[in-house]
């Protein structure tokens, strides 16, 4: 259509770029005076208008003929993801509000025991191999939301490092329970929505041994459940807490727990913090590698899907793009296809990629 012919609310199906090649305007945007008037400035006289019903949320929509043809050829399912229905969520989330306020119940153990059987029905259920914590969402209070993401992320580590059965429904116990001694925390250090003091400090940092103590002559607990709880904070150098150890002397499942539990905490608003973005969080904890065990993190990068399959992202080389395939080790960076030029970007494993991201 000629451009001094275009009324605003039409939507242009092409890609305008300057002289350098930069875009301008996007296929799929809905045109309005001031792009009218710039296409003139620049003298394009004709562009294509989209005709028909679009869906700006559809991403087959967008794609041109090349990259509709790319996207079929390379498209490859991201591993199944944890999900719960609404029932198990209300169950599960019932059960940790449970145990949290009722720790010296005689059914505690019973009804942690049924929460992980939970979780590890919904991870059998599908064969899942990964974990998208937005879909977990069991909870809007922090403690209890955050031990169920914990034990999530944890069971999905412990299939990928390939344990047994028993010790991925064991590791889930443990990751429930990592936090249960935030009970003994004095209820303003442990909810202040400012940084807490040196002192504050100190005190929170008990509520590993707390939660250790409370179930430690519990003969229904097994001690790499009690090791998890008291030692998912330690660090791999020893700078971590309560004991000071390094690596050979923390725990399986404090090495997996641990790195469970900074991912949730880093993507969780607090009062006191926003959350970090998936991406943000994933490259502080690869910064980690000095602290964190590297076999559970190679674990964790084949466990997070940032980008799912068939999501439209952008790269900062201007162009829009599809994602149609996760790349083991590397999920910041997938495979993608250019929804305009029908390129195809492997940004894990080609060379003629490393300068570009996904912003």
């Amino acid at each position: 259509m000629r451009t001094r012919q275009l009324k605003p609310g039409m939507v242009i199906d092409q890609v305008i770029k300057d002289s350098t090649g930069r875009n301008l305007v996007v296929q799929g945007s809905t045109i309005d005076d001031y792009i009218i008037e710039a296409l003139l400035r620049l003298g394009i006289m004709s562009v294509y208008i989209r005709e028909g019903d679009f869906d700006p949320n559809d991403p087959d929509a967008i794609l041109s003929p090349r990259a509709a043809a790319k996207v079929k050829e390379l498209r490859t399912d991201d591993h199944s993801k944890v999900t719960l229905n609404d029932s198990v969520r209300k169950q599960v989330s019932e059960g940790v509000q449970f145990i949290f306020n009722n720790p010296d119940s005689e059914e505690f153990t019973m009804a942690t025991n049924q929460i992980a059987d939970s979780l590890m029905n919904a991870i059998n259920s599908n064969d899942a191999m990964a974990v998208d914590i937005n879909a977990i969402k069991t909870s809007d209070e922090y403690t209890f939301k955050h031990s169920v993401d914990v034990a999530t992320i944890a069971m999905i580590l412990a299939k990928q490092l390939q344990l047994p059965t028993n010790e991925i429904h064991d590791i889930g116990v443990s990751g429930l329970l990592h936090d249960i001694g935030k009970t003994k925390i004095p209820p303003e250090i442990l909810n202040k929505p400012g940084k807490l003091t040196d002192d504050e400090f100190e005190i929170m940092k008990k509520h590993s041994l707390y939660g250790y103590h409370m179930i430690k002559d519990r003969k229904d607990l097994n001690n790499a459940i009690l090791m998890g709880v008291l030692q998912h904070h330690e660090c791999i150098d020893g700078s971590g807490y309560p004991l000071g150890f390094d690596t050979p002397k923390i725990a399986p499942f404090a090495k997996i727990l641990a790195i469970a539990d900074v991912y949730d905490a880093l993507v969780t608003k607090r009062s006191y913090k926003d959350a970090y973005s998936q991406r943000d969080a994933v490259e502080l904890l690869m910064s980690m590698t000095g602290q964190l065990d590297i076999t559970v993190m190679r674990a964790f990068m084949n466990s997070m899907i940032l980008y799912p399959v068939d999501s439209i992202v952008q790269l900062s080389n201007g162009e829009r793009a599809r994602v149609v395939k996760n790349n083991e080790h590397y999920i910041l960076r997938p495979t993608v296809v250019g929804v305009d030029s029908g390129r195809v970007y492997n940004l894990g494993d080609d060379l003629k990629c490393a300068s570009i991201i996904i912003i």
